[in-house]
């Protein structure tokens, strides 16, 4: 009941502060202050090597690089028979990944328009496809693998982890000038949320209580 207790508190908290930034993006008006602020920040501090580094990071977390790494891990899950994880990561991942596009298309919130662009796409900004994808993936991955073991501190290292490989894949999108930063946050907010609701449903049918005893 405590698990989740703290599950619907993230799912609620989540929820509110992607609905607070889809509320100020969806008045219309220019990015400022904030948005602002870090996108110059990051734009004044590009250089050659570190442009390569970012656009390498992200292009590993595009749609088709998560796409792989979701494959990958659903034929282990397939192999190992984690029908229950499966179906999370189906629902979390795929269907998370072509919600964001859903969403893209209702905000309709133009690109960083920047002097130098150091990338330029087409497709519209809120919120981040990538974060999003990433949260959702490295989520899956990070819960999956925090089942496997109760050793805390390799849970926490975990999470850690998954942590780190998402706020990367941000600054990749911010460093680039292709996101504002409320588009990453509201990525991450909206995406916390339906991981978590997913986690919730997944459950809800059964639990997972299979791994530990056939992760290896």
């Amino acid at each position: 009941m405590l698990k989740l207790g703290l599950r619907v508190l993230l799912l609620i908290g989540a929820s509110w502060l992607f609905a607070t930034i889809a509320a100020d993006v969806s008045r219309g008006g220019p990015p400022g202050g904030l948005d602002v602020a870090i996108t110059h920040w990051f734009q004044a501090r590009a250089i050659p090597w570190l442009t390569r580094i970012m656009l390498l990071f992200t292009n590993l977390h595009s749609t088709a690089g998560i796409t792989i790494f979701a494959l990958l891990l659903a034929f282990y899950l397939v192999w190992k028979r984690f029908g229950r994880w499966l179906l999370t990561l189906v629902l979390a991942v795929p269907l998370g990944m072509l919600i964001n596009v859903l969403l893209k298309h209702v905000f309709m919130r133009a690109r960083p328009d920047l002097d130098a662009p150091l990338l330029t796409l087409s497709t519209y900004s809120f919120p981040s496809g990538h974060v999003a994808s990433a949260t959702l993936f490295y989520g899956v991955l990070a819960a999956f693998l925090c089942s496997a073991t109760r050793s805390w501190r390799w849970r926490a290292l975990i999470v850690l982890a998954a942590c780190v490989l998402v706020v990367l894949v941000g600054v990749t999108r911010l460093y680039l000038g292709v996101h504002h930063f409320s588009d990453v946050v509201g990525a991450l907010a909206w995406s916390t949320a339906w991981l978590t609701a997913c986690f919730i449903a997944v459950d809800a049918l059964g639990g997972r209580r299979e791994t530990r005893r056939r992760f290896a």
